[in-house]
């Protein structure tokens, strides 16, 4: 039984407490939150702490699952790991590259496992699309986006994530490790262009923002992400891989909306246009956001059973976070940024 210690409460805190609850293989010692209570049912009777260094002291868990605001996760998984716990962290696993290579050496050093919430990698329908691409052989054209017209509270939540992290490197890190399992090759030059579209954000933060990206195969790429009330639903969920040989896209996903959580994951169909003709891959039955949230601890747990080798998995983590930063180091000096190219022998797991 793998004692666990869950870190926020928010949509993804949430979702990876329920998994941990209803896991038979899983014993949450306690939840931490800032405002020491949850609402939810199924959460109750749990201690909850405010502070996460006093809840980590005192509950000692075998696993902390840290799914807190970008800015303290690298403070937060490096604490946990010093104090014996392997770590599940949400995406981006930092906001500098140097601290997400600090936790990386952080989790070596210790022994520990750390797995960072790439949700993307345990969908089903997501690894036969990343498979089909493959298939056609490169190099490729990415195409991706992911805009969301949020109002409310989930405006409010993009509001407060916007004060440590824009949209194109919340949100982009999954496509960007999508972009480089596809391609297999290093990413090299990246460029980016942004805008503050909305006065209720800092100065010096835009809340649209695009990124183009060149690989060492000749491949190109580039996401989008917007978040606000005035963004536009037309074309908000673009996934669209092109080759010499051919298309693979996401077509006829279940998207309520551009705010709908589950919406983010779902694929529906997948469209593989060649020359010679189109085929319709079907993907009846996909999991909906909590059961991808569940499959995502599920395969964490696994990592530290069987002692499975993240080498590839945090090397990706740092990849695909270095790319979205750079992105936003363009925009924000005007000019493109070349890359170091990463050793990418290892196997992806």
């Amino acid at each position: 039984m793998t004692r666990v210690l869950i870190a926020g409460l928010g949509n993804m805190g949430l979702s990876h407490a329920l998994a941990h609850h209803r896991n038979p293989a899983s014993e949450i010692v306690a939840l931490v939150n800032r405002s020491g209570q949850t609402d939810h049912p199924e959460l109750q009777g749990y201690p909850i702490f405010k502070d996460f260094q006093t809840a980590l002291a005192e509950m000692t868990p075998d696993l902390a699952v840290i799914a807190t605001y970008s800015d303290s996760h690298a403070d937060y998984a490096c604490a946990a790991m010093e104090g014996g716990a392997h770590v599940f962290v949400e995406k981006p696993l930092a906001t500098t590259v140097a601290e997400a290579q600090r936790v990386v050496a952080k989790a070596k050093a210790a022994g520990r496992k750390l797995v960072v919430g790439y949700i993307l990698r345990h969908h089903p329908s997501w690894q036969r699309l990343i498979a089909e691409a493959r298939d056609l052989g490169g190099p490729y054209v990415f195409r991706m986006n992911l805009n969301q017209q949020s109002a409310g509270a989930e405006w409010e939540t993009h509001k407060a994530l916007m004060q440590t992290t824009s949209p194109i490197v919340d949100c982009g890190v999954h496509y960007l490790d999508v972009m480089c399992q596809i391609t297999d090759a290093a990413p090299i030059r990246v460029s980016g262009m942004g805008l503050r579209l909305s006065q209720e954000i800092a100065a010096d933060m835009y809340n649209y923002g695009q990124l183009q990206v060149w690989f060492a195969d000749g491949s190109v790429g580039w996401y989008e992400a917007g978040w606000g009330p005035m963004m536009s639903e037309t074309a908000f969920f673009v996934k669209d891989i092109v080759s010499p040989n051919g298309s693979v896209s996401i077509v006829e996903a279940d998207k309520t909306g551009s705010s709908d959580v589950d919406g983010h994951t779902s694929v529906g169909n997948i469209l593989r246009h060649e020359p010679a003709g189109d085929r319709v891959i079907t993907l009846p039955d996909e999991p909906g956001h909590q059961e991808l949230c569940d499959l995502e601890q599920t395969y964490v747990l696994r990592a530290i059973a069987e002692d499975l080798d993240l080498s590839r998995h945090m090397q990706d983590a740092v990849l695909s976070l270095a790319v979205c930063l750079a992105a936003d180091e363009s925009i924000r000096a005007g000019a493109p940024v070349e890359l170091a190219k990463p050793n990418t022998t290892e196997k992806t797991q």
